[in-house]
């Protein structure tokens, strides 16, 4: 992979943040939920913001 510009490196590390934050709100959602069905949704929705944090983070390598 060619080299990451500042802008991009910035770019993609907000990214990395806001991904990370969206896993920490759905888990903290799923483990508040009372209801099965919804506390496995969230759970669902953490775990592709999580897969989206990996492929981002894969860009720094």
């Amino acid at each position: 992979m060619s080299k990451i510009s500042e802008k991009e490196l910035s770019g993609l590390n907000e990214m990395l943040n806001e991904e990370e934050l969206l896993v920490k709100k759905f888990q903290m959602l799923s483990g508040h939920s009372q209801d099965q069905e919804i506390k496995n949704k969230f759970e669902e929705i953490a775990q592709k913001h999580q897969g989206h944090f990996d492929e981002l983070y894969k860009q720094l390598g």
